[in-house]
């Protein structure tokens, strides 16, 4: 469930004692978002509820910290306050957060109830949104986690008037992949959208969280579980997660590397001829109004992303499947079944070496 907010001083109206289980509530967020929102919060959660009592854990900001490490923080402010199974976890803050506090959620006493409030783009239209959860390992992005569903999403558009620019443009990097995916309809409405994206404008972003959603949510009810369909969600992330994962978490935003990695998985599907040259174009010119990377990092070489993409989470069987684009603008497909000199060809075009 997706509920509209009008603000966080009314957050309240969204019912939250409905989705809250038992008297102990833990909201993990870190430490940008706690300053702006986690009073708000306490105080929505708590009035008109004297029996509950709220408990929060505050994190370091960045990717860099989604890890084991930090993770473990959760653990301890939830075994230090006594929390019991009935418990409700409360993820307040962005991607980062929302995948550690939705698996620690799922791991904690093997499974306690937890509620997303998505506070960035990116989280807003993709992270918060289906029920991936996880934590990043030195050598890949998301490969340890659990597939656990929040018992609601609550998304406040509000809160994107306090991010950062370089941000609200990482988060329409997911944005523009459901169009290219899925929606020729909703990427043509991107194209004719993209400043008012930019400029903030509530209307336009209302619709493309809505339209974002809805598209996540059609695939995921379908595929829960990534058996097949679900993976084409991950276009550009292959190459992506490389770029994050080679170049150093958090140096590049996660929308920064899946744009330069749609880009790369654009380039490959052209160059198997799956794709003509308008839809390669159009893709360079969107992503470049939105202000997002159309290339990788330069020192990123094709010896990295191929041992990063070795082991992806996509791998079967010693098989890299790959999401690439195939046909109308609006198709794509999840498969291992291509020329690899395509492959090697797109990684020596991106890289110098």
């Amino acid at each position: 469930n997706a509920l509209r907010c009008s603000s966080y001083l009314v957050l309240t109206s969204c019912r939250f004692d409905r989705h809250v289980h038992g008297k102990k509530v833990l909201v993990v967020t870190n430490t940008t978002i706690a300053d702006l929102y986690l009073d708000k919060v306490v105080d929505a959660l708590t009035k008109g509820n004297p029996n509950v009592s709220v408990e929060n854990v505050i994190l370091p900001d960045g990717e860099k910290y989604k890890n084991m490490e930090t993770l473990m923080k959760v653990f301890d402010k939830a075994i230090e306050s006594r929390l019991d199974r009935r418990c409700t976890f409360v993820a307040l803050g962005g991607g980062v957060i929302g995948d550690m506090c939705g698996f620690a959620a799922a791991a904690f006493l093997r499974g306690v109830n937890f509620i997303q409030i998505p506070t960035t783009v990116m989280a807003q239209v993709d992270s918060s949104v289906g029920g991936k959860t996880g934590i990043n390992h030195p050598l890949g992005k998301n490969l340890i986690g659990a597939f656990y569903q929040p018992q609601c999403v609550l998304i406040d558009t509000d809160t994107l008037n306090t991010l950062p620019d370089r941000e609200l443009a990482s988060g329409l990097a997911e944005v523009i992949k459901y169009g290219l995916i899925r929606d020729a309809e909703f990427f043509e409405w991107q194209e004719k959208n993209m400043e008012k994206l930019m400029a903030r404008d509530p209307d336009a972003f209302a619709y493309a969280i809505k339209r974002s959603c809805e598209n996540k949510a059609e695939v995921v009810s379908r595929d829960e579980k990534e058996s097949g369909l679900r993976a084409t969600l991950n276009l550009g992330h292959t190459f992506g997660h490389a770029i994050e994962t080679g170049f150093g978490y958090g140096e590049w935003l996660h929308g920064e590397a899946v744009a330069a990695g749609t880009v790369m998985a654009v380039d490959m599907s052209y160059r198997l001829g799956w794709i003509d040259s308008s839809i390669m174009k159009r893709v360079n010119d969107i992503l470049q109004r939105a202000k997002l990377p159309t290339a990788p990092p330069e020192t990123m070489t094709v010896e990295m992303f191929k041992s990063v993409m070795a082991v992806d989470k996509k791998v079967a069987d010693g098989l890299l499947r790959l999401i690439l684009l195939k046909g109308p603008l609006g198709n794509c497909v999840f498969t291992g079944e291509y020329d690899r000199k395509a492959l090697d060809d797109t990684l020596s075009a991106f890289c110098k070496s």
